[in-house]
């Protein structure tokens, strides 16, 4: 058998044990019993406890055959069918006997043609089902599941009725005989399959408080719990939505067919179990719809780019952490497709965002490369607009669905900052195009990406402060439970607090930044003249430029770009630091450098160690081509943070 088939057996054998624990669950013990104490209190004290043992020993029967072994998960569904081809084959028995018997003839069977047919059909029919039983159970001895063909036999041999039901109760007796032999003969089988796991759990080489969680993991990739559950769910809602189709309830239509669908999604997740499968299903949805987003955006190359981040697993933590805090298990029918579609509209948006990290470096790429591929800017520029686009509709959508309050609007803000994000992104994208057709660059262009980046995270700041502030409210007012009280520090945490420290950190690099560049001094016309090289950062001409204390020559705005990420000089690694007084531009020179390059060349390590630090003109005069040996002798690092 190949492995595909094992892996597709492995998941489809499981699926019936859910479906009977999500039955089980669904089942109103309490309310049984209080229809037998309603009808009489004495059949009540007979059958309560018998009823609930029932009900425990079904949960148990089921785990126990949901985490079996596939080879014996796969000999129980045999020995089932066999015994379910038993019974038809007693009712085939049973139902020739009563036409026998309203027949009336009980001459021999060959004299009458019409008794003669009932007889060669019934046969016939026994005859397959015994030799089935004996393939299932993969022996030759057909006669062991032949019991059930002795009342056809005694009708051949000219019995008489009052004899056949004889024959037909004793051939369901012999039957039921060798059954309970079987299972007396297994009866121990449990108990070995239980003493098998404890000897392979022993056996894990593993410390003792990290056995639990290697068995956990090991049981999670055997049994493929999330397609397991998947296949679950899909089965139950495709029941479910025939069952709302067929029951007259597809006049819920009418009201359009998203409410439609929503209230089919809903009954699906009444139960635990139903729960985690809609929370597999979303997760696998989200993975699919974010590979269908990287194939469009770059091909195959783009899919095989895979981030931990976009597997999915954020949009299906978060409809479950959403549906245990809302309580949607213990809701009615028509408020949780309400709860129901505020949470998927929380993980559509978070989708969105997911989405939007992957369009943002390709077009931002694209737009900084002046890549002149047209195609390749039509998909990235499409993708943008529809996410500009689609979260717009769906606040839209929110607030025709909803009566508007603040925690809404706390939602809805956090859609359209999807959309602002997106504007952001075309904004700079834009930037880049104007840029790649004028002859000089665009002097303040990092400055104005700084600042519509930084308007967008502002306004994210805010709106996840909105969050804390009012689910805090929530909790010391409203409803508290340790579920809401840890998403809220979480949250706090990732999403206010870090955001906020990175922020800051980043505003105080720019503003010191701008201080040192404001300190250094300007290049003279004749400093140019001599220096007469290149900006060793940008590799481009200089008709103006800055001079640090270790006597390097840069732009302005590349050394306050260098300065954003390091306080270091690019070229020998000292800090960068003003001038110092009496020290006129023309105090830069060679004597400088060479006490400069011996200090750097001491004190950086040894795979700093490299000509980086060669004065760029003595380059040029030896080589003739000052740019060539800057781009060999660049360390990566320093390309790599420009």
């Amino acid at each position: 058998i190949g492995s595909k088939t094992v892996k597709l057996a492995n998941v489809a054998l499981r699926v019936p044990s859910i479906l009977v624990l999500d039955l089980l669950y669904k089942c109103d013990i309490e309310g049984l019993t209080e229809h037998i104490k309603a009808k009489n209190e004495d059949l009540l004290f007979k059958y309560k406890y018998v009823i609930w043992n029932m009900y425990y020993i079904g949960h148990l029967i089921n785990v126990v055959v949901l985490v079996l072994p596939l080879r014996h998960i796969v000999m129980l569904y045999l020995h089932i069918l066999a015994a379910m081809l038993l019974y038809m084959g007693h009712q085939i028995s049973k139902d020739y006997v009563r036409e026998e018997l309203q027949y009336g003839f009980e001459g021999a069977v060959y004299l009458d043609s019409l008794a003669f047919n009932r007889f060669v059909s019934a046969m016939t029919s026994q005859i397959i089902l015994s030799t089935l039983c004996a393939f299932l159970m993969k022996t030759r001895k057909v006669w062991l599941f032949s019991a059930h063909m002795l009342p056809l036999l005694a009708r051949l041999c000219a019995a008489h009725h009052t004899t056949l039901l004889t024959v037909n109760t004793f051939s369901m007796g012999l039957t039921g005989a060798g059954i309970a032999v079987f299972l007396l003969s297994h009866v121990f089988v449990p108990y070995r399959l239980a003493k098998a796991a404890y000897s392979e759990l022993l056996q894990l080489e593993v410390i003792e408080l990290y056995r639990l969680l290697a068995v956990g993991i090991s049981l999670w990739n055997q049994f493929a719990v999330p397609v397991l559950f998947s296949v679950f769910w899909f089965v139950l809602f495709i029941v479910q939505l025939c069952s709302d189709t067929m029951s007259g309830h597809a006049s819920a239509g009418h009201q359009g067919i998203m409410f439609f669908l929503l209230t089919s999604v809903s009954e699906c997740c009444a139960t635990p179990y139903s729960l985690l499968g809609l929370t597999f299903v979303v997760s696998y949805l989200a993975l699919g719809l974010l590979n269908l987003c990287k194939f469009y955006l770059g091909g195959y190359a783009g899919v095989q780019n895979d981030n931990v981040m976009h597997r999915g697993v954020t949009e299906g933590v978060t409809l479950l952490l959403l549906a245990l805090q809302t309580g949607l298990l213990d809701m009615q029918a028509l408020q949780r497709t309400f709860l129901l579609s505020i949470i998927l509209f929380i993980v559509v948006t978070s989708t969105l965002q997911s989405m939007i990290e992957i369009t943002d470096p390709v077009i931002l790429a694209l737009g900084a490369s002046r890549n002149r591929s047209v195609w390749k800017h039509f998909r990235g520029l499409s993708m943008c607009l529809l996410l500009l686009v689609f979260p717009v509709f769906m606040a839209y959508k929110i607030s025709q669905f909803f009566h508007m309050d603040f925690w809404l609007l706390i939602l809805v803000s956090s859609c359209m900052l999807t959309s602002l994000q997106v504007t952001g992104t075309m904004l700079i994208y834009s930037l880049f195009m104007v840029e790649l057709f004028r002859s000089d660059p665009i002097e303040s262009l990092d400055e104005v990406i700084y600042w519509v980046n930084a308007v967008s995270r502002v306004l994210e700041f805010v709106v996840a402060l909105c969050v804390v502030a009012y689910g805090t409210w929530e909790s010391l007012f409203g409803e508290w439970s340790w579920m809401g009280a840890s998403v809220i520090i979480i949250h706090s945490y990732f999403n206010v607090w870090l955001r906020a420290q990175s922020g800051w950190r980043s505003f105080l690099l720019r503003q010191e930044a701008a201080k040192k560049i404001n300190s250094l001094p300007r290049a003279t016309a004749r400093q140019l003249q001599q220096h007469n090289d290149v900006c060793s950062i940008c590799f481009q001409e200089m008709s103006s430029a800055v001079i640090t204390y270790c006597g390097h020559f840069f732009h302005g705005n590349c050394l306050r770009k260098w300065l954003y990420v390091q306080e270091t000089c690019p070229m020998c690694h000292q800090a960068v630091r003003p001038t110092l007084s009496g020290q006129g531009p023309a105090s830069a020179n060679l004597t400088l450098m060479e006490q400069s390059l011996k200090t750097s060349v001491l004190s950086v390590p040894e795979w700093h160690r490299m000509p980086t630090v060669i004065n760029m003109t003595a380059v040029k005069r030896h080589l003739n081509h000052g740019t060539a040996l800057i781009h060999q002798n660049r360390t990566k690092n320093t390309r790599h943070l420009v």
